[in-house]
């Protein structure tokens, strides 16, 4: 008799299929659900906040998109693009009004130029010359090696997008490990190389709007329903210190965890730096690359003062799709659309954007603002280390229910700045740790799939990870919560 774990898309005697059908009936019983029961007023009324007969459709939807990006029955931006749907379809507001509010959004834009640098900088050879660099400046010692992957992993994030830059450092690591004979999943230093190359990409997404795809949201948010402008140094004087603080706890900890058994590479610090120094001269492309990827990050960071002296608004999607337009420039590189267009993540852009529709929804018809009363109400009462630590460690976790920074950002962020906002508390204080707080993925590989991309690898386990990762998030909001005090005292935030 054939043994149903080994026959391919079963499990537990339900096919993948069927257990994804399950999973899209509960769904749909608990839209209906949620959407016909009559609620009592003591559920509806929360402090002055009522759930009104919009709202709970509006919410309906809400928790039939949770169940289907949890569960995965469909793919994560399908779910978004069927919550859209809903959302006409319930009467809330009309389609064409819906996809204007996400789809509108200069996010995309933002998206698109930021994908183009990515690929660019990978397809150039730019950033496995930004490594082999690193490794020259490591050495072979094992335990500098893990802290060169998270420190170059944090410093090309803040500017790239954490898949990209997890995509990049992935097969160095594991072609440096199959170099040293390490065997997958019997290895601490396997384990440890493999889990920087997730942490660097994450903690980098702290620094800067262009860190993490949930960060321009956040801004927008920010900008739209509280009218309060983040621009891209304001970010990064609290994101760059909190993210270099993140840099040592993490190389600690995984140190702690995952005792590499190796102390040393086969190669002689010699041949390494023989390596490094005999590499081939910059391309065409990588000169490019590097002169494009300069002037965006100083066109992100000056922003504000082009904005003074030329007299026109300059969002954060303006700079980067200028400086990556000069990429097809005919001449200007060898590289041709065609290959670059393989590396545009097309759905994690309609994820972001579905995810602003949503957003925006929940807060036009009052479900933020009751589901912030109901769960995060009594933040108020807490002194403001705790009631940032608070904050921070309940978005941490609720990024592994919601398995995408994008999806947490899309709810979280109008919750918190509607919360804020009704209980007199700075909009900025509590936004901005909110924001930072999307970042938290180091639980779950599902949460994103920066970590997918370095699990993919095969060196260590979702228990390894776990069991590492939520030390590692208590450490975070600890971090966060810490450095957004610190800095916030020095500039008046609080």
């Amino acid at each position: 008799m054939k043994n149903v774990e080994n026959v391919p898309g079963k499990s537990n005697g339900l096919s993948l299929d069927s257990k994804r059908w399950i999973y899209i009936g509960i769904s749909i019983v608990v839209l209906i659900f949620i959407m016909s029961i009559n609620l009592p007023a003591s559920f509806t009324d929360i402090q002055d906040a009522p759930l009104t007969a919009e709202g709970q459709k509006a919410l309906a939807v809400l928790v039939f998109s949770l169940i289907l990006w949890i569960t995965e029955a469909i793919p994560f931006h399908f779910t978004g693009l069927l919550a859209m749907v809903l959302l006409a379809l319930t009467g809330i507001d009309s389609f064409p009004n819906i996809v204007k509010v996400g789809f509108g959004n200069n996010n995309v834009v933002f998206f698109i130029g930021v994908f183009i640098l990515s690929a660019f900088i990978n397809k150039s050879g730019l950033g496995k010359r930004i490594v082999i660099s690193c490794l020259s400046v490591t050495g072979n010692n094992t335990k500098y090696i893990l802290l060169g992957f998270i420190t170059v992993g944090a410093l090309l994030s803040m500017w790239i997008s954490n898949m990209a830059v997890a995509a990049m450092l992935m097969p160095l690591a594991k072609s440096l490990l199959d170099e040293e004979g390490v065997k997958p999943m019997e290895s601490n230093f396997g384990k440890a190389l493999l889990i920087s190359v997730a942490w660097g990409s994450l903690i980098g997404g702290f620094g800067t709007p262009a860190g993490n795809g949930p960060n321009p949201l956040a801004i927008g948010f920010m900008k739209d329903m509280a009218g309060i402008e983040v621009t891209f140094l304001d970010w990064m004087i609290y994101g760059v210190p909190i993210s270099l603080v993140h840099i040592p706890v993490a190389w600690g900890l995984l140190l702690l965890m995952f005792k590499p058994e190796i102390k040393y590479l086969k190669k002689t610090n010699e041949e390494i730096k023989s390596e490094a120094k005999n590499q081939p001269k910059f391309s065409r492309d990588e000169k490019l690359t590097l002169i494009v990827f300069i002037v965006t990050v100083l066109l992100w960071i000056f922003s504000p003062q082009l904005s003074e002296l030329l007299g026109v608004s300059i969002p954060i999607s303006l700079p980067v799709i200028c400086t990556t337009m000069l990429f097809f420039f005919p001449g200007a590189s060898k590289t041709k659309y065609k290959e670059i267009e393989k590396d545009m993540s097309w759905s994690s852009i309609i994820l972001v954007l579905s995810g602003i529709s949503l957003g925006t929804l929940l807060y036009d018809t009052g479900v933020a603002n009751w589901i912030a009363l109901g769960l995060l109400g009594s933040i108020g009462e807490f002194g403001t280390f705790m009631m940032i630590f608070v904050v921070v460690l309940s978005i941490s976790f609720m990024n592994i229910a919601l398995s995408s920074a994008t999806v947490s950002a899309s709810i979280v962020i109008p919750i918190v700045i509607q919360l804020s906002m009704t209980i007199g508390v700075p909009t900025l204080s509590v936004a901005f740790p909110a924001a930072l707080a999307t970042s938290l993925a180091f639980i779950l590989i599902t949460s994103t799939p920066t970590n997918v991309i370095a699990y993919s690898a095969g060196y260590f386990s979702i228990k390894d990870f776990a069991k590492v990762g939520v030390i590692m998030s208590i450490a975070s909001c600890i971090i966060v919560a810490l450095g957004m005090l610190g800095i916030g005292l020095m500039t008046g935030l609080y």
